[in-house]
């Protein structure tokens, strides 16, 4: 089970705070991106060098610098230094498997989020990390890999559409985890479509390979609640926390947001009831199949037992039987075999056994 439980032994035996990358190498370069705006102004760019970030670090405007590819633990380690992010979360940051959490650190709050996707291949739900720093004036995310769910946030900066470059940086994290929420709705209805699809399956034609895309769908349950539940813990958390860092306007956006990650948890639980459903139907559909064909041969069973009762009395080789020598012998055990097999017929069907 690689998607649920990942190695750690690279850590074994290091002291507190050593970078080492735990996961998937899932990009070969890690490419830097930043995002600088106030309300009348705005500038992208991609930079080359990790030392470019430096100097948003005190600026006025807000600014969003996105980091792909965690491998290499140096350029992590230069934006720590720069920024003073505790060694301890730095660790957190390359090992790709946290659950989602929030720590404050005061001068900032450090986020970890689960970013899921469907592999278009296999059909899959897989998830990639996702950490956030919220400082005074920037959000610092961390990526396992290019491509994310942040495009419509990305579009809304340039475009300046929405409240997104008149708030602050609270609201450009706010945005960044209600995208991450909104993606939840989208793999919510891919796999409701699939338990319909199984569902119905399962009444009419219930096989071996239904019962193993059960099995399949009860495992992208799991994996897709172990990524999901705790961040009610973290909204939750962010709500009742009173951080400088956070403006007392976006709380409201803030409860929003949990109001929505109860909802992916509500369907998250149904869809586990209905598979736990579906394997109960079929088992049960199994099983009357079962039963259907006990009980045709069962009564197949039942109408052959007296006509081998008269058979085998027939078949012994007495030599003093007086039938044997009646010309009319033969046709009449016929006509008994045949009238003692359609009076079963008829009491069976009398009793609703056929």
């Amino acid at each position: 089970m690689p998607r649920l439980i990942k190695k750690v032994s690279k850590s074994k035996g290091l002291a507190p705070g050593s970078l080492v990358h735990i996961g998937e190498k899932k990009t070969d370069i890690i490419r830097i991106s930043i995002m600088d705006y106030t309300i009348g102004k705005f500038d992208e760019k991609d930079v080359e060098k990790v030392e470019e970030c430096f100097q948003y670090k005190h600026k006025t405007s807000t600014t969003w610098i996105n980091v792909d590819g965690l491998h290499d633990v140096e350029v992590i380690e230069k934006i720590g230094n720069c920024f003073e992010i505790h060694p301890l979360v730095l660790e957190d940051i390359v090992n790709t498997d946290q659950r989602p959490k929030m720590e404050d650190f005061e001068k900032y709050i450090f986020f970890v989020l689960k970013m899921l996707y469907i592999d278009d291949k296999t059909h899959e739900i897989h998830s990639e990390q996702v950490s956030l720093i919220l400082g005074q004036n920037y959000v610092i995310s961390f990526q396992e890999k290019v491509g994310d769910v942040f495009n419509a946030v990305r579009e809304r900066i340039r475009r300046g559409k929405g409240r997104i470059r008149k708030m602050n940086a609270d609201y450009l994290a706010y945005s960044l985890f209600d995208a991450i929420v909104d993606n939840y709705f989208i793999i919510l209805e891919r796999i409701g479509e699939k338990v319909e699809n199984i569902e119905q399956d399962v009444i009419s034609n219930p096989n071996p390979e239904i019962l193993q895309q059960i099995y399949n769908l009860k495992r992208e349950m799991i994996y897709l609640r172990k990524s999901v539940w705790p961040l009610r813990e973290v909204i939750n958390s962010v709500m009742r926390q009173e951080s400088k860092l956070i403006k007392k306007g976006t709380y409201i956006y803030l409860r929003d947001l949990y109001d929505h990650t109860i909802q992916v948890i509500d369907t998250i639980e149904t869809f586990r009831d209905m598979i736990s459903g579906m394997l109960d139907i079929y088992m049960s559909s199994v099983s009357n199949k079962m039963n259907e064909v006990m009980k045709v041969l069962t009564i197949f069973a039942a109408i052959f037992i007296p006509l081998t009762f008269i058979a085998g009395i027939y078949g012994m080789n007495f030599q003093y039987m007086p039938e044997l020598s009646l010309p009319w012998a033969y046709p009449t055990i016929w006509i008994v075999i045949i009238i003692v097999s359609v009076s079963l017929l008829v009491y069976f069907k009398h009793k609703r056994w056929l």
